[in-house]
């Protein structure tokens, strides 16, 4: 082998390797569920060879044991894995948009199998992802995923143990941002739905003979729809803005 590259550049493409391939293993796109393993690893691998030259003059020498070695290699792993969960997280912001919006449209029990995630969602949530994750490669974004692949090698050196307290920092508060954002982007839903359930427990009030129930479900379902289309197109432009944001800071 060392006719092409020396045991060293050997063991920093190994290690590139290995925080990239956790990182595409979650990253949004390429580490969706219904893409083979083989494929992702690929991807992976050419990544690694496009990465290797901008990133080698910060890469450890090779240890002199074979425990350093893989303590190395795990936490490339560790910190792979963590930047893509980071990413994910972020994507989950249209889950808990459609799961708001179903509970308010009365479709909370209207269950489809969410190819993101390889198990039932709320239908809307379902809808809703699959519209994210097109408009991640419709406006580039995945190009900012390597942008962000790049910093992670300056923001954390290959060879030094990560920093626990900073990941954990940094997810709480994505995990807070998302949440936020999701119920954000269902706001005029739910203003709605106050709207709607006041006036009609006020007819209730009024008329009790009135069957309220079998009148106030399908206007729910009607009027909350018309307004999830017609809301679409901004709840997509916000939820990208803010991603996009979301990526800058990283890389």
């Amino acid at each position: 082998m060392e006719h092409y590259a020396l045991s060293a550049e050997v063991y920093g493409a190994g290690l590139v390797f290995a925080r990239v391939g956790a990182m595409v293993m979650l990253m949004p796109g390429m580490g969706e569920t219904f893409v083979p393993p083989r494929i992702r690893l690929a991807f992976a691998f050419v990544l690694t060879l496009v990465l290797w030259p901008i990133v080698r003059a910060v890469l450890p020498p090779v240890p002199a044991t074979v425990d350093g070695l893989f303590v190395q290699l795990i936490g490339e792993i560790f910190i792979g894995l963590g930047m893509g969960a980071i990413l994910r997280f972020f994507l989950a912001t249209l889950i808990v948009t459609g799961e708001v919006i179903s509970l308010q449209t009365t479709l909370a029990f209207s269950q489809t199998t969410n190819p993101m995630q390889a198990q039932p969602a709320a239908t809307i949530g379902t809808f809703l992802t699959i519209i994210g994750l097109t408009l991640v490669f419709a406006t580039d974004l995945h190009q900012l995923f390597i942008g962000a692949m790049v910093k992670s090698f300056t923001l954390f050196a290959p060879g030094r143990p990560p920093s626990m307290g900073d990941f954990a920092s940094l997810a709480i508060k994505t995990t807070g941002e998302t949440f936020a954002l999701g119920v954000q982007l269902a706001g005029p839903i739910l203003v709605f739905a106050l709207v709607f359930n006041i006036a009609a427990g006020l007819i209730g009030r009024v008329m009790p003979q009135f069957q309220i129930f079998f009148i106030a479900t399908p206007l729910t379902l009607l009027f909350g729809l018309s307004i999830f289309a017609l809301s679409l197109g901004v709840m997509g432009l916000v939820w990208v803005d803010r991603f996009r944001a979301f990526l800058i800071r990283l890389t």
